[in-house]
């Protein structure tokens, strides 16, 4: 196993990835900006060391900085967690070749996800569903666009091949606005990516945002651990996630999550990774590849009882994977509500200290946060400060106690968007399960 791991992030992730560590008896290191000397898992590290100011583009985005952390401390291995850097090849490829294990995926598969269209292609390979569309870059030729975009038929997307989070994207509802978008959104891609490649896609107007969890190791094994429905979103951010989806049948969750293991085993995946598709009329459409663990992981972990960051530790160590396919079993249902720190109405962010903190407790409750009494929430990074999740029997007993651990939760000096989770929770439409992605954004009047 692996003797000392550096955790290259903060929050939330960096104490989950931490106790993950400590179960296995792995040190670890933590590395943090100077606003995040007192984070509660820098403050339990067994060594920590700062790399720069609050600003992440000065510490947490540094690359070099956090190399050197890992030389002077004599780690083995850094994690990336999510966000940051987890899903910069070029970073990996720096901690690979510094002989440091990263813990994910191979720079070259990074790479090959990240770019939406190479990305496509090896799902192709692999048998998944995709999205009908230009199966490629456009070009300058405005005649095969036009062509393109009649028999895939309107509406159509415009997507930025180096994309991602809900950014570079433009919906065309007609052939006179399309040649225009296309410009606008190699523009925008160009600036925001540094990568001016654009495709097409058919636009599915009304789908759910359903992913599929793996893990693969560097053995040849590959397995599933079900579906996850993150269809509760706002402005392409999820709010809600819970597993398994509904209305989706044990036989359909087989075929797609063994479709999705198979890809892994075929471009050599390594660690945890997720599937994202968009599902319409009992359809599912491939349209990205998550590298590194997901925000929302927590609900797979408690309908498989499966620890995923454990299992990512075991992988990063050249080990097989604890699980085969027949050992997973999908029990009861899982629901997990995203704790930010901005006002529920809106949305701005709340930085500021905690006053007062009471997390819920009780059958089948769980919180991953990093938060305590007196902590100063600071205005530097992502408004997330915790995460909720519930597990039950079946999906009401999952609401049920989701209902109940929203009302015992107190989080005091700062506002937070509790108040939307419970007015959510007391939805009829989320209650009936299955909205689309759009659906809370109406709800809202957005």
């Amino acid at each position: 196993m692996l003797t000392k791991v550096l955790i290259a992030n903060r929050g939330e992730i960096a104490l989950r990835i931490q106790r993950a560590c400590r179960e296995l008896g792995i040190k670890t290191v933590a590395v943090h900006s100077e606003a995040d000397r007192n984070l509660k898992h820098v403050l339990l590290a067994d060594e920590s060391v700062c790399i720069g100011p609050a600003p992440s583009a000065e510490s947490y985005l540094q690359i070099p900085n956090i190399i050197s952390a890992a030389e002077v401390t004599d780690a083995v291995a850094i994690h990336p967690g999510y966000g940051f850097l987890s899903e910069n090849a070029d970073f990996a490829e720096r901690v690979e070749n510094s002989g440091f294990i990263f813990i994910g995926p191979k720079p070259e598969t990074i790479r090959m996800m990240g770019d939406k269209i190479t990305a496509i292609e090896a799902m192709k390979a692999s048998g998944v569903p995709c999205v009908p569309g230009s199966d490629g870059p456009l070009d300058d030729d405005d005649e095969r666009t036009l062509r393109l975009a009649r028999e895939i038929g309107y509406p159509v997307i415009i997507k930025a091949a180096g994309g991602g989070g809900g950014r570079g994207m433009r919906v065309v509802h007609s052939e006179g606005s399309l040649l225009n978008s296309i410009a606008l959104t190699k523009t925008e891609a160009k600036t925001a990516f540094g990568n001016s490649t654009v495709y097409m896609e058919k636009f599915l107007e009304n789908p759910r945002h359903i992913e599929f969890q793996v893990l693969s190791d560097t053995h040849g094994n590959a397995i599933h651990l079900g579906e996850r429905d993150c269809s509760m979103q706002r402005r392409h951010q999820k709010v809600i996630e819970e597993a398994p989806a509904p209305g989706i049948s044990s036989k359909l969750r087989e075929k797609m999550g063994e479709r999705c293991a198979e890809a892994c085993r075929r471009i050599g995946y390594r660690g945890a990774g997720t599937f994202e598709f968009l599902y319409e009329n009992g359809e599912f459409f491939f349209i990205e590849m998550n590298t590194r663990v997901q925000v929302e992981h927590p609900v797979s972990e408690l309908v498989t009882g499966v620890d995923i960051v454990k299992e990512q530790l075991r992988i990063a160590a050249g080990k097989k994977l604890s699980y085969k396919q027949k050992d997973i079993k999908v029990r009861g249902h899982a629901i997990e509500c995203r704790i930010n720190a901005e006002d529920p109405d809106t949305f701005m962010p709340s930085p500021g200290k905690i006053l007062q903190l009471h997390f819920p407790g009780g059958p089948g409750v769980r919180v991953d946060t990093h938060l305590y009494d007196g902590y100063t929430v600071p205005p530097h990074y992502d408004s997330m400060i915790g995460k909720l999740i519930t597990h039950g029997e079946n999906r009401e007993s999952a609401i049920a106690r989701m209902r109940i651990a929203l009302s015992e939760m107190i989080i005091e000096g700062i506002r937070t968007n509790i108040e939307l989770h419970q007015r959510i929770l007391r939805d009829r439409g989320f209650e009936e399960g299955g909205v689309n992605i759009h659906y809370l954004e109406k709800m809202l009047g957005l």
